[in-house]
């Protein structure tokens, strides 16, 4: 596991926009918090981003929902987007 986040540490994509236009995008501190996350450092993962996590479950239940078909797993899918998509656009606002 070492290893591996030695790895990812030494090979992050560097964001265009920010590198381009100088300001963060949505998507900034989204590979710093994962390898954090990976290291054990929870806290320091959902202060870098704070909607890793929930994207991680949201991750994890549509691979259960394809698996068993949940009633309602489409419904669900799509709620917990929508709450992942404003959870991000906050998080971005608050950074600017």
């Amino acid at each position: 596991m070492k290893e591996i986040i030695s790895f990812l540490k030494s090979h992050l994509i560097q964001c265009p926009t920010k590198a381009t236009l100088d300001i963060n995008c949505l998507g900034c501190g989204l590979q710093r918090s994962f390898v954090l996350l990976l290291e054990g450092k929870i806290v320091e993962s959902f202060v870098m981003y704070p909607a890793l996590l929930p994207i991680v479950l949201m991750w994890l239940y549509l691979i259960v929902h394809l698996i068993l078909k949940f009633k309602n797993g489409s419904k669900i899918l799509m709620y917990l987007y929508i709450c992942n998509s404003i959870l991000i656009t906050i998080n971005y606002i608050i950074k600017l």
